[in-house]
């Protein structure tokens, strides 16, 4: 066999050897059964996140404020659970399950989610190595975070002057946002670490498997409610309804909660996550783009 010259030749001939022996049919199944290397999966996602990059501000504008609208139903959902079931020691486990339908929401509906372009975003950004991309996230994430803020504005202000849910829902409501304002603002830091890396985590499964989308966003978002991480819009939902509500105040919603919870969640899903993933396949990238050369 002929000396390799990149990571990805190697790789090819490696697989090739492995089909020695093999049936064709065989070799054809190896293949399509083989998942994407971590390169691929990067790079799918760093395209995506250039499409984002050079979406119009109206098209992120609408999208957002969808996703805003409908990260809201996490809230809701959790709530309405838990006001049907009954006073147990499993209650809280099962009710928050439903924090996971405003996510399948969102990402199955293709909304724009601010915690998701964390990872997209970067990666173009980590790859190029340019100042107009690094705008043009900076671009994207305010625009994406101001519109998913303005839609669970609407949803709060729904749910809070409407008569939508009833008094027993309502008051499951007020619990979930009285037990998310518990926290400190060092809590609300290092819980929106864990729910950033969870986040992009979850792009990159994505990205890598399109078969299981329904069960991986189901549980790895039920997972962040499970761990009591914060997670910036959907728990911008609950903080605002928390302000109309008058279970909290404003100064504390924006300082003890929203603040600290966007640090966190870019920490974990841009320091930590997109970092990461950059360094496991930069090799492979960079020894790719010398072969074309």
């Amino acid at each position: 066999m002929s000396t390799t010259k990149t990571g990805n030749e190697t790789v090819d001939q490696k697989a090739a050897e492995v089909g020695e022996g093999l049936s064709r049919a065989e070799v054809k199944h190896v293949k399509e059964s083989r998942r994407p290397r971590a390169a691929v999966v990067y790079e799918i996602v760093r395209t995506e996140g250039e499409a984002e990059l050079i979406r119009p501000f109206s098209a992120l504008w609408w999208s957002g404020v969808a996703a805003g609208i409908s990260i809201g139903f996490s809230f809701l959902t959790e709530a309405a659970l838990a006001a049907h079931l009954p006073i147990s020691e499993w209650r809280p486990i099962i009710a928050k399950l439903g924090y996971a339908v405003g996510f399948l929401i969102v990402i199955l509906g293709r909304q724009q989610l601010f915690t998701e372009n964390v990872l997209t975003a970067v990666l173009p950004v980590i790859s190029r190595r340019k100042l107009d991309w690094l705008i043009s996230m900076i671009r994207l994430w305010g625009i994406v975070l101001a519109a998913n803020v303005v839609g669970c504005f609407v949803f709060a202000l729904a749910m809070a002057s409407l008569p939508i849910v009833g008094s027993d829902v309502g008051k499951e409501m007020h619990e979930i946002v009285v037990h998310l304002m518990a926290n400190s603002p060092w809590e609300m830091f290092a819980k929106g670490i864990g729910a950033g890396w969870v986040i992009a985590a979850l792009v990159w499964i994505l990205a890598s498997n399109d078969d299981l989308q329904f069960f991986v966003i189901g549980l790895l978002t039920y997972l962040i409610a499970l761990f009591g991480f914060t997670h910036i819009v959907a728990g911008s939902a609950e903080a605002i309804y928390g302000v109309l509500t008058g279970a909290t105040s404003i100064t504390q919603a924006f300082f003890g909660f929203f603040l600290p919870t966007l640090a966190g969640n870019i920490f974990g899903g841009t320091i930590l996550f997109s970092v990461l993933s950059y360094a496991q396949v930069r090799e492979e990238i960079s020894a790719s783009r010398r072969a074309r050369r």
